[in-house]
């Protein structure tokens, strides 16, 4: 079954940074809680956040005013797709559209910094979107530690200390 992205891509005005994701999580249509962005309930971003910038961020509307103070737009690499297995893996995802969207959100904004949450999504990226990489050559491109539970090569600790050292401070 074809799957459309289904939060669009949020770009505050003066968006100077870009946190790009692969897709939605497969619980999406299951959990009520899950609303925005990295909203599932294994997913570790929200609480990875919460302990970076010394916040409260249990809702949307908190999640979003901190991207909107910090000018960080959020979008994800994939528009649609379809789901090999019926799991939220980044390798299951199939029959892959890409955002067409992110070439007009690079080009109209000054993007600092591009944030990947993967090196599956910084992979992507580079082989997908190509012509991006080199009319925005100047555009810092910084990886993330995954803030899936999955990846394992980190404590939930260790990527808290590596998203304080890469993120823009606020």
């Amino acid at each position: 079954m074809l799957l459309t992205h289904a939060f669009g891509n949020f770009i505050p005005k003066g968006t100077k940074y870009l946190l790009l994701g692969s897709f939605t999580a497969n619980s999406l249509g299951t959990d009520p809680e899950y609303d925005w962005f990295y909203g599932s309930k294994r997913n570790q971003f929200w609480s990875i956040m919460e302990e970076v910038y010394a916040l409260s961020l249990p809702d949307k509307k908190s999640r979003m005013g901190l991207f909107l103070h910090m000018k960080m737009g959020i979008a994800d690499i994939i528009h649609q797709c379809e789901r090999a297995n019926d799991d939220s893996l980044d390798t299951s995802l199939i029959n892959i559209v890409y955002n067409p969207e992110l070439i007009n959100i690079i080009s109209s904004n000054k993007i600092h910094t591009i944030f990947f949450s993967s090196r599956f999504v910084e992979n992507k990226f580079k082989k997908f979107f190509k012509s991006v990489l080199r009319e925005y050559s100047d555009t810092l491109l910084i990886t993330l530690p995954s803030p899936s539970p999955r990846y394992a090569l980190m404590t939930k600790q260790e990527k808290i200390l590596r998203y304080k050292e890469l993120l823009p401070k606020c």
